[in-house]
């Protein structure tokens, strides 16, 4: 058998291992820190990095480093505990909403809606599936469409790699333009030092134009293979496909009724997005606020499935379908503890800044435009190594975003970098768990997921290029203070 890639969570320890040796190879050093007003934290001082005394991390420091990642023992510090919280939580949130067959049952009444003319489902439900990456990084989540979406499409005369896009490309897309997904923009953003709401205008202006040129794609791709199936890349698969999906399920008498019910819980589903984005934004609300919110509009929703048969669950059930559903995401919410646990060696060993220095004097003659491109290259190639959204953004943004700073760029730029970078390696990224298991379910081969996708990937970094590129033209950074001046010679007094 192949070699499988490690996972995220090995490369991560991995990289605990190497930072911890390297506190004992780089120097350790330190900028002074002056509270900056205007980005309402405190910020290095350029011109004011010294060496310090080394502090090298050692076995038990690297043990420690994925606990302290969530909550310092030593400091009694919560580094990133609310944000596991909060993850686990809408995980049984998710979960609930999913097992009353109400998201099912809202597709199924769409493609009975649309049946004669199921090209115009690929905008709808490109569109649809961005919604879920936008607002909460929807992934593995997607997986469970698959079986649904596939057959109809097949049905109606396209491929299966058509249904195999709409799900990734839409729910893949949403997640490069997220806009308030708490798994990689609140979190990076959170990580800079900014508010998530900044650079939410360039985030929408992506999302808009990285979806429209998606679905266009998308459903060139499909009135193509429609109008000559032997345009299909899975052409020679045709009949096997056909005997593998059109089997009963996914068919559309096996999807969920769309009750009056359903149709109520979905509106509670957009509702809680609704109140999550007013609370953040108005009320200043954070992790245990948003958590809070989720439980209880969990709650309301088993209370409103209890008014049908078809969707009720007693206490017993309701309970164990929460669970079941926050342990879907138990990994994600350990993963940020471990990629957490990085920069606790880094800093720990106050290497931190030594690299921060060395980085700001390699990127100090570059203009605007070049640095945020160097950064979107940079970020890049750590997606590869990193898929996890939250664990990339723990990881990158506390080193990268000082980086800003020095460089005159916005430091939600540099949050925009990461995300867009990250969710262009995800559409394809071999080490990405819903990219395999999704075309697995599709029965794609990868390389021809690539050979499918190359053209679009092109058109999509040229458009994130652009986007960065012109805001770092037109935007500016606040400007840090500047180095304490040293103290005057006294001067005797007059007469």
């Amino acid at each position: 058998m192949p070699k499988k890639f490690p996972t995220a969570f090995t490369i991560l320890f991995f990289l605990i291992i190497v930072v911890a040796v390297l506190t004992w190879l780089i120097p350790a050093g330190q900028y002074e820190r002056v509270f900056n007003a205007v980005l309402d934290r405190d910020a290095p001082v350029p011109g004011t990095f010294h060496v310090v005394a080394a502090s090298p991390q050692g076995f038990w420091d690297i043990l420690m480093a994925p606990i302290a990642g969530l909550y310092d023992p030593s400091t009694g510090k919560a580094n990133a505990i609310d944000v596991a919280v909060f993850v686990l939580v809408i995980g049984g949130y998710l979960g609930v909403v999913t097992h009353t067959g109400a998201i099912d049952a809202g597709i199924g009444g769409l493609l009975r809606v649309l049946k004669g003319h199921e090209i115009l489902m690929i905008p709808i439900l490109m569109i649809a599936f961005a919604a879920g990456g936008t607002t909460y990084g929807m992934a593995e989540e997607s997986l469970a469409f698959y079986a649904i979406i596939l057959p109809v499409f097949l049905r109606a005369g396209y491929d299966a790699l058509t249904g195999v896009a709409v799900i990734m490309l839409g729910a893949g897309i949403g997640t490069l333009g997220s806009t308030v997904n708490a798994f990689a923009t609140v979190i990076a953003s959170n990580a800079a030092g900014v508010p998530f709401t900044d650079g939410l205008v360039l985030r929408l202006v992506l999302l808009v134009l990285c979806l429209a040129a998606g679905i266009f794609f998308v459903m060139r791709y499909a009135a193509r293979v429609h109008a000559d199936p032997a345009a299909s890349v899975v052409a020679d698969q045709h009949d096997e496909n056909l005997a593998h999906f059109l089997k009963g399920a996914g068919r559309h008498d096996a999807l969920p009724e769309f009750t009056n019910v359903r149709s109520l819980i979905l509106i509670l589903f957009g509702i809680t997005f609704i109140v999550m984005l007013y609370g953040v934004i108005k009320l200043g609300w954070w992790m245990a606020e948003m958590s809070a919110l989720f439980l209880g509009m969990s709650i309301l929703i088993w209370i409103a499935a209890k008014f049908s048969p078809e969707t009720r669950m007693n206490e017993e059930d309701y309970v164990t379908t929460f669970v079941n559903g926050a342990k879907d995401l138990l990994s994600v919410a350990l993963i940020i503890g471990v990629a957490r646990g990085i920069v606790v060696i880094m800093d720990a060993g106050k290497i931190t800044d030594t690299i921060l220095n060395a980085l700001a004097g390699l990127l100090a003659d570059f203009g605007h435009v070049a640095f945020i491109n160097v950064m979107l290259a940079f970020q890049t190639l750590l997606s590869f190594l990193v898929p996890s959204s939250s664990g990339l953004a723990v990881l990158t943004m506390p080193i990268l975003a000082p980086l800003s700073d020095f460089a005159g760029v916005n430091r939600d730029l540099a949050v925009t970098a990461y995300q867009s970078a990250n969710g262009w390696v995800n559409l394809f990224n071999p080490t990405f768990a819903v990219v395999m298991g999704g075309l697995a379910i599709g029965r794609v081969s990868y390389d021809r997921w690539l050979r499918f996708l190359w053209p679009l990937l092109v058109i999509l970094m040229v458009i994130i290029i652009g986007g960065l590129s012109v805001s770092a033209l037109v935007s500016s950074a606040p400007e840090l203070p500047a180095a304490p001046a040293p103290p005057a010679a006294t001067q005797p007094a007059p007469g």
